[in-house]
């Protein structure tokens, strides 16, 4: 039996479904306390002894924000390491520290990238990672978030950059972060990405995911390039500009910013498409539902055009490749922390009136 968000609710073996939606009145004020106590303590195994992570995990159930409490018992983490000499340092102190309570820590030092494009499939994470710690800043973060590729691992950034947006935490509060996770679990947050697909004719040349954007440019000798756009297969227009940045919500902030594009919270369901110095001032940026099929030619004689996926990696195109664009289906699941709040982290990292810097 279930309850109105969709899960059972038991107590020493007795199910007890509720059929009404909560704040609806219906349950006398006891009651739905009662219920909502049982509903969080009720423990199910995941059914299989044989798991490496053997998770035992409370129910969880929506939150006012639309988050769902979840408790796990981290078995099996991973670390990415910026190729930096503290945050190298400070990797070594928390695998030490992981591995003294008992949990498996997996390794993986960042080095830099050197934009040659590898398919996901050749890179991927282990899928029995309870969550993922990313020690550097936005790069290292996405490129954490590309070798994770499809699995639903929880990740979480702690900072070590320069001016970045997609760290939760900073250096001072790593290990108190570490100890909360460990005992009581954590919040998790999705945020969009996006599935690129580059079509050649039949043969597809890639099938991507980017959780801030997918980046048509020209090189620094190239004339300007010309981008054919459509929208659900309805002719948009052409893009004359250095370049089109089609851009997540999180990717706002990143290389769309920079080009003029506006600031969109992570929760708002949209794609943007943001010209780089468009030859006409008109073609201004654009948010699309997140909905949309976006699909990209480039038009007339095209030469030292690159598409490239999150800034890490990329490949040439020409006026032969077909550029799609939709929603992925997976989401990249960010750990959330207690008090954190969006504007608040824009006001800092943009040194807003009223910001922290």
């Amino acid at each position: 039996m279930k309850s109105s968000a969709g899960y059972p609710v038991v107590q020493k073996g007795l199910a007890v479904s509720i059929g009404c939606s909560y704040g609806m009145g219906c349950l006398s004020g006891l009651f739905y306390q009662l219920l909502s106590v049982h509903s969080r303590m009720a423990t199910v195994d995941d059914g299989n002894s044989h798991s490496p992570l053997n998770i035992r995990k409370t129910f969880p159930r929506e939150t006012r924000t639309g988050k769902r409490e979840n408790t796990t018992i981290v078995k099996k983490i991973a670390l990415v390491v910026k190729a930096d000499k503290r945050a190298r340092s400070k990797a070594g102190e928390l695998e030490r520290w992981f591995t003294d309570r008992g949990v498996h820590v997996f390794r993986k030092d960042n080095l830099p990238s050197k934009g040659e494009f590898h398919p996901l499939e050749q890179i991927s994470a282990p899928d029995d990672l309870t969550c993922v710690f990313v020690l550097g800043g936005d790069g290292t973060f996405l490129s954490a978030v590309r070798w994770i590729g499809e699995h639903p691992i929880p990740v979480l950034g702690v900072k070590f950059g320069e001016v970045g947006f997609l760290a939760e935490i900073s250096e001072d509060n790593l290990f108190a972060v570490a100890e909360t996770l460990l005992n009581e679990g954590f919040d998790t947050t999705p945020r969009m990405r996006l599935r690129v697909r580059v079509m050649r004719g039949e043969k597809q040349l890639a099938d991507e995911t980017v959780l801030n954007d997918v980046v048509i440019n020209r090189g620094a000798l190239a004339r300007l390039a010309y981008v054919d756009t459509f929208i659900d297969d309805q002719y948009l227009t052409t893009y004359v500009a250095d370049g089109l940045i089609i851009a997540t919500p999180t990717g706002s902030t990143a290389y769309s910013l920079a080009a003029g594009g506006p600031i969109i919270h992570p929760q708002v369901p949209g794609i943007m498409m943001t010209p780089i110095c468009p030859f006409t001032l008109t073609n201004r940026p654009l948010i699309v539902p997140e909905s949309a099929c976006i699909r990209l030619r480039l038009a007339k004689d095209a030469t030292d055009i690159m598409l490239t996926f999150d800034g890490q990696a990329g490949f040439e195109i020409n006026e032969a490749d077909e550029i799609i664009v939709q929603k992925a289906d997976n989401p990249v699941h960010l750990i959330s922390m207690p008090g954190q709040d969006y504007f608040e982290l824009v006001k800092a990292k943009l040194r807003w009136s009223g910001g922290r810097a």
